[in-house]
């Protein structure tokens, strides 16, 4: 090993659902890793702050900010991403194509940040209330749709999970 490898950190992670051994530098942000290590690019960087939302995946099953974190940090757990939401390749989940029906999306910078936290929220509560979607997402910056959309879209996603 090279003096410039015994800097790298070794890690394992299971990225949405596929183990990953990676040699990693300390300082790489885990919202760096899933884009430029494993090229899912679904998750967005956006104020690199963890203010905006725009990173957010779930790490085992809780959202986080991956701009906020250090891959290590990762270290033997689980992530998920917006695109490990679906079952399989080409499908939508209920709350993905809720986005779709009610326009929750428009420039689509958001989105994915979005979807993890309303994929959160209904995970932990299948039937919730519009102030509950509405806190799941008050901490993600939307200057699109108003919000108002994407409330409707949990709303509509979970209503049509009980018929």
């Amino acid at each position: 090993m090279t003096a410039s490898n015994t800097l790298l950190k070794s890690i394992q992670i299971q990225v949405n659902g596929t183990h990953q051994h990676r040699l990693v530098e300390p300082r790489t942000s885990l919202v760096d890793f899933i884009r430029d290590e494993l090229g899912l690019t679904g998750t967005h960087v956006g104020c690199e702050h963890g203010v905006c939302g725009a990173c957010t995946v779930l790490l085992n099953d809780e959202p986080v900010r991956s701009c906020c974190m250090f891959a290590v940090q990762a270290d033997e757990m689980r992530v998920t991403t917006v695109e490990g939401l679906a079952p399989e390749r080409g499908v939508m989940t209920r709350i993905q194509d809720a986005f779709c029906e009610k326009h929750a999306l428009q420039c689509g910078y958001c989105t994915p940040g979005m979807l993890i936290a309303c994929h959160a929220l209904v995970a932990d509560n299948p039937h919730p209330t519009e102030d509950q979607v509405r806190d799941a997402i008050s901490s993600n910056i939307c200057r699109c749709t108003g919000y108002q959309q994407i409330v409707d879209a949990v709303m509509y996603a979970t209503q049509a999970e009980g018929k």
